[in-house]
């Protein structure tokens, strides 16, 4: 890795983790419920499709004659994904980290494990919060646009991760109702080549399948008073279970068909899209439509037997390379960030 990359990428982690702790305490509710309410109301800002593709009438009767005969313009069927690319450990001030490249899309995401306080609601669990920036993909998207964009992504992000056993949540307690592990899922998108709410759930599962917490130990003396003593050894650590995490499958409807992982330029033959959340069992933990056009319940069942159906081999094709890349261990090729 060159040393000014990584420094950029090692900034931007530490830069976002200063920001928001100037203002977590305050600000955090407040402007997610505002962000929310912004990026619902927007209907995701058509978040499938996002950068903005001029295509002619032929260009997108071309598209849309080629998925009706289950082939797409680049040799694909409409089941089948792009290409992927997956590493992880690729960002060192991080306790996990993971790039994932899906075709054009390129995706950054690194979470950081710091001790805070157990929400009221649930005293004896730890939680995750989500931050993404668009910024760096392209300038219409700085300031309020990449803001809204965002705030859609990470509200998508909270739906699917609030089911009870994606994460085991309760092995982030530390202490109840006093200390907890906060994980902080930073998500940068590098570049936007279509479908960046799949790709971002298989780097958001590849971050966490890589993520390592310090094991603590809670002392108390004789008046006590608690104390957290953190292990010295970095192998002493705690590895999340990352079997129940889900992936996204986001089914973009195309004519009278549908297909998985759009690309930018049927994204804008699409009027109507479904993201389904699915775990590696194939169980449908969330659904949400994003675009301007409806779904006819015929749709939705056939899109979501699909998303069941993908979803599955969707995981299994991620879990055998994070066990591959996992056993390899510092033997493995070096690529993108690493090389």
């Amino acid at each position: 890795m060159e040393g000014g990359q990584e420094g950029g990428q090692e900034g931007w982690m530490d830069g976002r983790r200063a920001g928001r702790r100037a203002g977590r305490m305050d600000g955090r509710q407040e402007g997610r419920k505002a962000g929310r309410k912004r990026a619902l109301r927007r209907c995701g800002r058509e978040a499938a499709g996002m950068a903005s593709v001029v295509l002619s009438e032929a260009e997108k009767l071309y598209i849309v004659h080629g998925v009706q005969e289950d082939l797409r313009v680049d040799g694909r069927g409409c089941e089948d994904y792009r290409c992927a690319e997956v590493e992880t450990d690729v960002v060192s001030n991080t306790s996990g980290s993971a790039r994932v490249k899906l075709g054009e899309t390129d995706i950054l995401v690194g979470i950081k494990a710091e001790m805070g306080t157990p929400k009221l609601e649930k005293p004896d669990e730890g939680y995750l919060e989500f931050f993404v920036d668009c910024s760096s993909n392209s300038p219409e998207l700085e300031g309020r646009g990449g803001e809204e964009l965002g705030t859609d992504i990470a509200n998508t992000l909270y739906r699917v991760f609030s089911c009870e056993n994606s994460v085991d949540l309760k092995s982030l307690c530390i202490n109840p109702k006093e200390h907890c592990w906060v994980l902080y899922v930073d998500v940068l998108l590098l570049e936007c080549g279509g479908n960046i709410f799949d790709a971002i759930s298989i780097a958001v599962k590849a971050a966490l399948f890589n993520t390592r917490i310090p094991k603590v130990r809670v002392l108390e003396d004789e008046e006590g008073t608690k104390e957290i003593e953190l292990s010295d050894d970095p192998y002493d650590c705690i590895r999340l279970s990352v079997d129940e995490v889900p992936c996204i499958v986001t089914l973009s409807k195309i004519g009278y068909r549908h297909v998985v992982d759009a690309t930018l330029q049927e994204e804008a033959c699409s009027l109507a899209s479904l993201l389904i959340s699915v775990t590696s069992k194939g169980a449908i933990t969330s659904m949400r439509k994003v675009g301007k056009g409806s779904l006819d319940p015929e749709s939705i069942f056939e899109m979501m037997e699909t998303g069941q159906r993908v979803g599955k081999s969707l995981h299994i094709a991620l879990q055998k390379i994070l066990d591959e890349e996992e056993n390899l261990g510092t033997s493995r090729p070096k690529v993108g960030f690493l090389g």
